[in-house]
């Protein structure tokens, strides 16, 4: 699969004041996409800041197109600058901008991701007024509802701006990397831009900035891979340890290592439960924990999400 991501950071512009954390944004997002965790190749990124760019209205325009032109099978573009936004469009800043044209609209970057061969588009917006992007039906010309595949992330709603920290970043950007960086990771370590969203609206109160979210697909692929909860072998065995998925597994003190005579078969069944429940797909019935099951010959079963896994391992779907 092809994966191509377009970073765009400008702290600094010829006509509005400057911004202090954008170049940094990009430059810590940079490698979280770059790699995954396990350091393969993930996205292939091309970054454009002020620090290292002329990042102007034409050259933008220039990479958006070459950023959705056809060969690649996921697309994103992540940019952090001064945003505007109006009644019916949003418009990401250009170091050139000025009023009455800031930059690049989104209408005119929807017209080109319209056109994309790409299985998933990606919009992230962090920037001032973002959320307006939310508000699609409302966008004129063509562009009246979202293309199939196309996820758009803003850093707040049409009416807020978007903070920046003491540190120098961006506050909803430190965030998105948290979430890139295993916060947003599933079970089997796959980060996706609506866990992304989930762990994002987690991270802001509800007084404050607020992300926006605005989704049309029927799939969702890795924007990165982390580490796994438990590994991908193991959550095969679940049909195995588990015939039944409401079933009960009985334990005793023979799959408690420190229980003697040992039971090397059990224990390391046990230590496999034991990832099991700290990845929340296993409890036990009748104790608080896994050790006080096993000793007091107690059972445990699958959660709600555990037998979800075990369905999905069951149907060969990892």
């Amino acid at each position: 699969m092809i994966k191509r991501a377009l970073l765009v950071g400008i702290d600094q512009y010829d006509c509005m004041p400057p911004l202090r954390g954008c170049v940094n944004d990009v430059n810590a997002l940079f490698p979280l996409l770059a790699r995954n965790e396990d350091n393969l190749r993930n996205f292939h990124c091309e970054v454009r800041t002020s620090a290292a760019d002329r990042v102007d209205r034409h050259s933008l325009l220039n990479d958006i197109k070459a950023l959705f032109a056809p060969g690649a099978d996921v697309a994103l573009l992540y940019y952090a600058g001064h945003g505007e936004g109006s009644d019916s469009d949003v418009a990401i800043a250009t170091q050139d901008g000025k009023s009455p044209e800031l930059g690049i609209t989104l209408s005119s970057i929807l017209g080109t991701v319209r056109d994309s061969t790409a299985q998933e588009v990606v919009i992230i917006l962090d920037c001032c007024y973002a959320g307006g992007a939310a508000g699609l039906p409302q966008l004129g010309g063509n562009v009246s509802a979202l293309r199939n595949g196309l996820s758009i992330l803003s850093a707040c709603r049409k009416d807020q701006s978007a903070a920046e920290t003491k540190e120098g970043r961006g506050l909803f950007s430190s965030y998105l990397c948290g979430a890139l960086d295993g916060g947003a990771a599933d079970v089997m370590g796959k980060v996706t831009i609506a866990n992304i969203f989930g762990y994002l609206s987690e991270s802001f109160g509800a007084w404050g900035q607020r992300p926006t979210f605005k989704t049309s697909v029927d799939r969702l692929h890795e924007l990165r891979r982390c580490a796994p909860w438990v590994p991908i072998a193991e959550l095969r065995r679940l049909p195995e340890i588990f015939p039944e998925q409401d079933g009960l597994l009985r334990l005793d003190p023979s799959y408690e290592p420190s229980a003697k005579p040992g039971h090397p078969d059990n224990e390391a069944t046990f230590a496999i439960l034991q990832r099991f429940r700290s990845a929340k797909l296993l409890e036990p019935v009748g104790a608080d924990h896994l050790y006080f099951a096993a000793m007091q010959k107690k059972k445990c079963r699958l959660t709600p999400l555990g037998k979800l896994y075990w369905l999905m391992a069951k149907k060969g779907q990892f």
